[in-house]
């Protein structure tokens, strides 16, 4: 079962959350705060597998609240970002955060759990729509950046599979649509997914992909 936290400031927003997330057999909403503030206190108190959290609250924004929260050695909580707003700003914060998932609210209830389903698996989730546009904002600061020291060679740890996953996951695509691309079980991506994360030494989806622009393995558009 996994252990849900929601966080926004407002009231029918997290009514509406709590119903459609705590109809879903493996989803248990265990409580709800109104600010940042509360959602730090309630993750310490409750200690939830996942936070639902919005980002423009009082008291403490819900990217200083996810900072909070994910720096805290007493805790094991990700934190998944759900937001109206599609900013880049906002997105770098919160992932440089450390949440491990961001989503706009506009998604269908279907992806709503399945996001909060991937964030607690570790595998992290982005919205499609973003994807693409943060890698390319990535890859538009690499090379505006001065130039590296040169480096030796990174030794490619992973097998062909994985580094199909690896492409794939820079289209922002999801397991079920890697699945079908790669004609395998998404049962399997999920497998290539968890070795490509581990020998990356990433914490999501998203690390993983940017560990593969800095290795020469995805060339993102």
């Amino acid at each position: 079962m996994i252990r849900l936290l929601i966080a926004d400031d407002q009231a029918v927003v997290r009514t509406g959350l709590a119903v459609i997330l705590g109809a879903e057999e493996d989803i248990e909403v265990v409580g709800q705060a109104e600010d940042g503030r509360q959602a730090v206190q309630l993750a310490r108190s409750l200690r939830p597998d996942v936070v639902c959290m919005d980002i423009r609250m009082p008291v403490m924004d819900g990217i200083a609240a996810t900072g909070e929260i994910t720096s805290d050695p007493d805790l094991d909580v990700d934190v998944l970002v759900l937001t109206t707003f599609d900013v880049d700003d906002d997105v770098f914060a919160a992932l440089d955060a450390g949440a491990a998932g961001f989503l706009l609210k506009g998604a269908d209830e279907a992806t709503l759990a399945g996001a909060v389903r991937s964030v607690a698996a570790g595998e992290g989730t982005l919205d499609q729509r973003l994807t693409r546009r943060i890698l390319h904002e990535f890859v538009a600061t690499r090379r505006t950046a001065p130039a590296p020291r040169p480096q030796p060679p990174v030794p490619v740890p992973l097998t062909d599979r994985e580094v199909d996953v690896l492409r794939l996951l820079a289209e922002g695509l999801s397991n079920a649509e890697i699945a079908g691309r790669l004609f395998v079980e998404p049962t399997t991506v999920k497998y290539h997914l968890a070795g490509l994360l581990q020998k990356t030494a990433s914490r999501d989806r998203l690390q993983a992909v940017l560990w593969g622009i800095r290795v020469g393995l995805v060339q993102p558009g």
